[in-house]
């Protein structure tokens, strides 16, 4: 009876001490982990925050130097608002027929159509229109009129609905200005 005694004792024990050292370990990366964790929240607040200053002088130290540039200005009207408009001030009509899933389109909308010399051409001798496709009221009615296809299309049209010229792609702004000067 002692015996048996003495290897239960013996054997929890080593089960006593087993668990304790397992404990101990845990205990000690939960320790390095919290640590880890606290070290990146503190870098990133101080990331942010450093960032968020600066940003505010780069931006304004930027607008001071550069002259705001004027890119293509599109109005917001109904087709047969800028067919009227077209024939009354005897411009062509440009449309923008895009979709906001286009990365193309959007890249366009980014850069091309926000250069100085392509909203001077445009805005000059167009009505322009930015006309989402699948969700404008006259996006669909467009699409199957002028047979649109694929994003971005650019048309231009005159005052009485006819297709003048349609490009599809996206374009630079030096391509914008030729497709501009080719129907002028």
């Amino acid at each position: 009876f002692v015996r048996q005694f003495v290897l239960w004792d013996c054997k929890v024990m080593f089960t006593l001490t087993n668990e304790s050292s397992y404990v101990e370990r845990k205990t000690t990366q939960m320790k390095k982990i919290v640590a880890l964790v606290g070290v990146g929240v503190l870098s990133l607040a101080f990331i942010s925050s450093t960032c968020s200053s600066h940003a505010g002088e780069s931006i304004s130290s930027n607008t001071e130097k550069l002259a705001p540039a004027q890119g293509i200005t599109f109005k917001k009207k109904s087709f047969e608002e800028a067919k009227k408009e077209a024939k009354k001030s005897g411009k062509l009509i440009f449309i923008d027929a895009y979709t906001d899933w286009c990365g193309p389109c959007k890249r366009m909308a980014a850069t091309s159509f926000k250069d100085a010399k392509v909203g001077e051409m445009f805005n000059k001798n167009f009505v322009n229109m930015k006309v989402e496709m699948e969700k404008d009221a006259d996006g669909p009615e467009l699409a199957r009129k002028y047979r649109v296809v694929a994003y971005p299309t650019l048309l231009i049209v005159d005052g009485n609905g006819k297709l003048v010229k349609q490009a599809v792609g996206m374009k630079s702004s030096d391509q914008l200005i030729a497709l501009a000067k080719s129907v002028l």
